[in-house]
């Protein structure tokens, strides 16, 4: 196997990787991602391994995986060597990337700031340059939210585009294997690997989402103007569209409806017969999941019904929508459990956009805020996942990002 030139000591003050044991398997000799290193989100299994899934109590309960999952063995026969598991926050409900078990990860591009969750792990060990990309899960915006916090590019498939047997769920109509990598070109060719053929057309036109620039913060929607325009070099103008009349913060509450039911439904016998520790927040969001009203959650679904409809009626012609990843950069280390939850819910009622409506969604870097980075989201209708990251990398090379 390949060994990247990174002391270990290096490596160990990102706190990217789990704790303990590193496990690494080597990739075929020949293929398309041959000579690239890769890392895996622990909620992933691999044969003989113990999936943590970010809780002592989850490893504790769990025995090693018997199988690999197919999306990192399909990697791994591209040729992609394996060079650990890494960081999750608990049982992947959280955007912050904090885990008190086994210690937040380092942000590398704003180290005293979050590095966004769930995915901290792998975001932190790409943007650190340990790994050439790594696997993620994203469900409410656990690649696109560290990938806008530390300057990387990510991406959301369209949901059921790649497969997730051997990933632990949380909220199965929602879920995503998605991957970060610092380069627009490898996000694309693990893309080619892991993504299904077809739906490679020409895309355009771009739709600038008028909700989601109003809804980030002003330095952050004035500071993305420019990989904006970008991106218009390659789609053309940008046309302003409203599509959500009734406002970011009703998808929010639709999202968190129906996510928190299959969260509950999930996970739920596991907590309520383990009765495990967690960390701040955590345990609190998934007490709010078992409460759930089945009414309110039957009208979440309803409404994703409606919003799905209009939303790939909309983009049926190969349009692009167009807004900041998230409304600000990642909050500081020391921010507030109740400055963290206004964040969270201003973010998600925008990454709600692609999550009800199972689009594709590609976050590019696009800029920096007070030092920190703000991604750019270019999404696009389920299945156009290949021509969304060839676009990408065309409005990367535009703007001068490593491609």
């Amino acid at each position: 196997m390949r060994r990247r030139a990174v002391p270990r000591d290096i490596e160990d003050k990102v706190g990217a990787f789990v704790p303990g044991p590193r496990v690494e398997i080597a990739g075929a000799a020949e293929g398309p991602l041959a000579g690239l290193d890769f890392a895996v989100k622990d909620l992933f299994d691999v044969a003989g391994a113990g999936t943590g899934y970010g809780n002592p109590d989850w490893a504790r309960t769990h025995a090693p995986a018997a199988a690999t999952a197919p999306v990192v063995l399909s990697l791994l026969q591209a040729g992609a060597s394996l060079r650990g598991k890494t960081k999750t926050v608990e049982l992947a409900y959280g955007l912050t990337g904090e885990n008190v078990w086994q210690g937040t990860p380092i942000n590398p591009a704003a180290p005293d700031r979050f590095p966004g969750g769930s995915s901290c792990g792998s975001a932190a060990a790409t943007a650190a340059g340990l790994v050439d990309f790594a696997l993620g899960s994203d469900t409410g915006g656990s690649v696109r939210i560290p990938a806008s916090y530390c300057g990387l590019f990510g991406i959301r498939p369209s949901w059921g585009a790649v497969n997730l047997t051997g990933a632990c769920p949380l909220g199965p109509s929602f879920d995503t294997a998605g991957w970060f990598a610092a380069r627009a070109s490898i996000l694309r060719r693990v893309g080619e690997v892991l993504l299904p053929g077809g739906g490679e057309g020409a895309l355009g036109p771009l739709l600038k989402v008028q909700e989601a620039w109003v809804n980030a913060v002003p330095q952050t929607a004035t500071a993305l103007v420019p990989a904006l325009a970008g991106a218009e070099k390659v789609l053309g103008p940008a046309l302003s569209v409203h599509i959500a009349p009734e406002s970011l913060d009703q998808l929010f509450e639709h999202f968190r409806a129906a996510q928190a039911e299959e969260a509950w439904a999930s996970l739920g016998s596991w907590i309520e017969a383990v009765k495990p520790g967690f960390g701040p927040g955590v345990g609190e969001r998934f007490a709010a999941a078992k409460a759930t009203d089945p009414a309110r959650a039957a009208a979440a679904r309803a409404f994703r019904d409606v919003f799905r409809t209009r939303i790939r009626a909309l983009l049926a012609g190969g349009a692009v929508l167009a807004y900041p990843t998230s409304p600000i950069p990642a909050p500081h280390l020391n921010a507030s459990a109740e400055s963290q939850q206004a964040i969270r819910e201003r973010t998600m009622g925008v990454t709600a956009i692609a999550g009800l409506a199972g689009l594709c969604e590609v976050t590019i870097p696009g800029a920096k805020v007070d030092g920190a980075p703000v991604g750019l989201s270019l999404a696009a209708a389920p299945g156009r996942d290949r021509a969304l990251l060839a676009v990408a990398e065309k409005v990367a090379a535009v703007l001068h990002l490593p491609v």
